[in-house]
């Protein structure tokens, strides 16, 4: 018996301290088990309790009237399917007639406390399905990315959402981006995320880092092209524009615009150029908007005007040529003079890390009133946390993995050899030495001396 004790409380205090110190092993191991039973258990009572079930319908209550029956109970919603997670479960619901998705989305904060899970999320599949994702644990305090995402052509993995699953940067679907945050919120992370996860793809990176090259200098092996200061952004902007006519000129030669030909087959893009006349597609990285933005002169002003005109004209026109704008900065407003919310208003991906004011946040997220709620509410000592959406609304708490500068190095290193030669780039390709060869071993022994 004593025995039997001692292992049981060894076994206690094991589970104790892997979820203090390795939650995510403790989950795999005991904690998915124990919450699917829980959930199982109380499915119906938490249902019943959260306003998500209806009541009986006339033909069951007519037939338990026939049959001298009791009167049925209300019924939940179906469960389809119950699916462990690395991060939580994923329950599949089927919704009774008369519930909405809506009903399930607003009562995710009480599905929390009744089935003690961390968090509750909840989105709709499809009409009369809801899948509501719960973590067991705070999967932001400590990322982890899995060891199997699912990137593709233009669709970087970056960051993890608070429900456990990826978040991807996908260029193709959402062309252009605008990244907010306060000093050490996180940005330059995230940032180095991008790079790291665009290094082994087949893309040109051009970047513009006005603090003379801090941040993206050090990473200028994977660069086609980059600028450290205003005057070298106003060049390097108008060749881009110059590159983004030449590749309209292609995609007009090879539209393929007959009678003969089906319209699913006329390019529009250069995604729809065959491989072997497709231009490499471009993503532009700009680390702090505002120092393009501020003038202190009138040949600044100038200057800055066709800054932004340039800018614009990329966001409006330089999807279909393949190139995609990611801009950082810590306010991105009206303050910084005419031209801006243009832009602004073209920048579709949306990311605000912790901010210091509302107002910036709004900048980002004013079309939700509850992401801007969440941006504001992001702790100091959490850098990296940041809420994600785009302009239809939608939202989510994210978290990049901790990249240090030298990591991102080392990998824009190790795809040096992919970085495209773009002619109208050239001017502006960075100068760098060779990468140095492979040390030799040092031998044990001395040389020999004649």
């Amino acid at each position: 018996m004593t025995g039997l004790t001692v292992a049981l409380l060894l076994v206690v205090a094991s589970a104790v301290i892997l979820r203090w110190r390795r939650p995510a092993w403790y989950w795999l191991a005991s904690g998915a088990a124990f919450a699917a039973v829980r959930v199982l258990v109380r499915y119906t009572s938490v249902m019943d309790a959260c306003g998500l079930t209806v009541p009986p319908s006339r033909w069951r209550l007519t037939l338990a009237r026939i049959a001298n029956r009791p009167v049925p109970e209300s019924r939940a919603p179906r469960i389809l399917r119950l699916r462990p997670t690395r991060t939580g479960l994923v329950l599949r619901l089927k919704l009774r007639p008369g519930q909405d998705a809506f009903d399930v989305s607003a009562a995710t904060d009480r599905l929390r406390h009744s089935f003690a899970m961390y968090g509750v999320t909840s989105r709709e599949l499809r009409s009369g399905v809801v899948e509501v994702r719960m973590t067991g644990y705070d999967v932001l305090k400590r990322v982890q990315m899995p060891a199997k995402t699912d990137p593709a052509p233009m669709r970087v993995p970056v960051a993890l959402r608070e429900d456990g699953a990826v978040h991807y940067r996908d260029y193709r679907a959402v062309p252009h981006g605008l990244t907010l945050g306060a000093t050490e919120s996180g940005k330059s992370v995230y940032q180095r995320n991008l790079v790291a996860g665009l290094a082994p793809m087949n893309v040109a990176l051009v970047g513009i880092d006005c603090k003379q090259g801090v941040e993206l200098f050090p990473l200028a092996r994977r660069f086609s092209a980059l600028a450290d200061n205003p005057d070298a952004a106003l060049d390097l902007l108008e060749a881009l524009v110059t590159h983004m006519e030449d590749v309209y000129q292609v995609i007009r030669a090879e539209q393929r615009i007959t009678v003969n030909v089906p319209d699913a087959e006329i390019a529009a893009d250069i995604w729809d150029l065959p491989d072997h006349l497709r231009p490499v597609p471009v993503v532009v990285l700009v680390d702090e908007v505002a120092e393009l933005a501020l003038f202190a002169s009138k040949d600044e002003e100038k200057r800055r005007d066709r800054i932004i005109t340039a800018l614009v004209r990329l966001a409006q026109l330089g999807r279909a040529a393949g190139i995609y704008l990611e801009i950082c900065g810590q306010r991105f407003g009206s303050e910084l003079g005419k031209g801006i919310t243009m832009l602004r208003a073209q920048l579709t991906g949306r990311t605000a890390h912790r901010v210091n004011d509302e107002s910036s946040a709004n900048m980002a997220f004013g079309i939700s009133p509850d992401a801007v709620l969440a941006a504001i509410q992001i702790p100091t000592e959490t850098p990296g946390i940041a809420v994600t959406g785009d302009s239809s609304g939608g939202w989510a708490r994210i978290r990049a993995p901790h990249t240090s500068l030298r990591e991102a190095v080392n990998l824009c290193n190790q795809h040096a050899e992919r970085t495209p030669d773009l002619p109208a780039l050239a001017p502006f390709r960075p100068a760098v030495a060779a990468l140095p060869s492979d040390r030799v071993p040092l031998s044990k022994t001395a040389p020999a001396t004649a």
